[in-house]
């Protein structure tokens, strides 16, 4: 924020702004009887980034208006009241996002059900104090500095900026001289966003590489036990032989997950 805006106050309001966000919705998941866990932890680092969204808009938005010359108390009534029902909007929608995740079932539900609520509430709670507290400390503390009483780091980042404007605005006029070929591009990253979906494995968790390998051996029906227990130590042996492998368990004979005499398990651990 103080690189774009280079003011020392509007870096402090959103400072203030996402504790008193995350605070709040501490108080509610203490009334709805949830814990700090890694979903619950999970759920307020992602809403940390739409807390300081909601803020940045507001102070930008207000800050422009003070750069024009507004006093501060009315810059900061206009700038809230142009960019309340974006605000509200955007908060209604990400809402909306994570309803379904209240209404799944099962295991999966019970997990991301505490989530969905945390993520929602710091966002609701965040709007808030984005149409209030955000737009005060902006009245309090946001002053108008005439350029020439800038500073030189001011003045060095203004040109930075001025060239980056300059850019966008190049490129900006491009896309709207070249329509059709815009519009092309976008058909293109849609279609290839569909298909990359259905190509893209899926799967609750992703696989990871544990560098631990579960085989299964299996012997005639009518092999004894002590037959049984020479090939697998003989099937062992070979499997060492390979320079990846560290070690191995052997098991056979029946138990909950043998239920035959004639199979056998292992359990080889890889080199890293």
């Amino acid at each position: 924020i103080f690189l774009f805006l280079r003011n020392l106050a509007a870096t402090v309001i959103p400072s203030v702004a996402v504790p008193l966000s995350l605070v709040g919705t501490f108080g509610v998941m203490y009334l709805l009887g949830y814990s700090l866990n890694n979903l619950s932890l999970m759920a307020l680092t992602i809403a940390t980034g739409f807390v300081v969204d909601d803020a940045i808009v507001m102070i930008e938005n207000i800050a422009r208006y003070i750069e024009q010359g507004d006093p501060p108390l009315e810059a900061a009534l206009k700038g809230s009241e142009q960019i309340g029902f974006t605000i509200l909007s955007l908060t209604v929608s990400l809402i909306a996002v994570l309803i379904p995740l209240l209404f799944m079932g099962d295991v999966v539900g019970r997990l991301f059900r505490e989530f969905a609520v945390t993520l929602g509430v710091t966002i609701l709670i965040s709007a808030v104090v984005s149409l209030t507290l955000t737009p005060m400390m902006c009245a309090r503390l946001l002053r108008h500095t005439p350029e020439q009483q800038q500073g030189r780091l001011y003045r060095i980042s203004q040109r930075w900026w001025d060239r980056v404007i300059e850019f966008y605005g190049t490129t900006l006029r491009w896309v709207l001289g070249h329509q059709t070929a815009t519009l092309l591009v976008a058909v293109a990253t849609l279609a290839m966003t569909v298909l990359l979906y259905v190509v893209v494995p899926k799967g609750f968790f992703p696989v990871q590489d544990t560098g631990i390998i579960q085989g299964i051996s299996e012997a005639p029906q009518w092999i004894s036990f002590a037959a049984m227990a020479e090939r697998q130590q003989a099937l062992a042996r070979e499997i060492l032989k390979d320079p990846g492998v560290a070690s191995l368990s052997t098991f056979i004979g029946i138990d909950g997950t043998n239920t035959t005499l004639n199979s056998g398990r292992m359990l080889i651990n890889l080199k890293p």
